[in-house]
């Protein structure tokens, strides 16, 4: 009688020229994670038909918040956008996981391509789709977005809007962050669960960026 709620991931579309992405669009996985992530999602898929059991997937884009960590390219920005408004030394600025300050000796955000782009959505509401889909009447597989894609400089202005600082002052390229085999355009249709289960993001692109650079400010404060 158990529901199993499989985590899928955009990135099962990484090589994929069809743009948005749904739950029929070939997995085409670009690397290691991906295809690993491929698998899980197969043999989610093969269980479920073989054997009849509840196992329901969820196909999520990228689901960011204050809690989201500094090796993403998200957090990575909010926090280095709170490091450069107050003013903070290199002794005190945050490193992430990798050990990695997240501005460098010169005080400036290294990014690798500012032309990525994602669909990026707010983590509290992609949960509830999750609780959503194991409620559901049977299983199935769902894409959880908000179908709008934004680029990584669409990030760093909204970030250092908000603190009121322009980004292109704080930000500089540098090619060891650019992926080798880089992905996307990878925009999510979530209109198979906003009809099926009446889903929808609440949470705005900006109201999500915004909600961490002042996490980020008050926790470095």
């Amino acid at each position: 009688k158990a529901h199993v709620y499989q985590a899928s991931t955009s990135e099962l579309f990484g090589e994929t020229k069809i743009t948005p992405q749904n739950e029929n669009t070939p997995v085409t996985p670009a690397n290691p994670y991906a295809a690993a992530k491929a698998l899980a999602h197969f043999d989610a898929q093969i269980y479920r038909k073989s054997f009849g059991l509840f196992i329901s997937t969820g196909i999520l884009f990228n689901h960011e918040s204050p809690r989201r960590s500094p090796d993403f390219v998200t957090r990575k920005v909010s926090l280095a956008v709170a490091s450069i408004k107050l003013g903070l030394k290199n002794h005190q600025i945050p490193l992430g996981q990798s050990g990695e300050p997240v501005v460098n000796s010169e005080g400036k955000l290294e990014l690798g391509s500012l032309d990525s782009v994602r669909d990026w959505g707010f983590a509290g509401d992609y949960v509830e789709a999750m609780w959503r889909i194991l409620q559901y009447k049977k299983p199935d597989d769902f894409v959880v977005a908000t179908g709008k894609g934004r680029t990584v400089k669409d990030l760093c202005q909204t970030a250092f809007d908000y603190a009121g600082l322009n980004w292109k002052d704080h930000v500089v390229v540098n090619k060891k962050w650019v992926r080798p085999t880089e992905t996307g355009p990878l925009i999510g249709d979530a209109g198979k669960i906003r009809k099926a289960l009446g889903w929808k993001p609440k949470t705005t692109f900006k109201e999500l960026i915004e909600m961490m650079v002042e996490s980020d400010l008050s926790h470095l404060r």
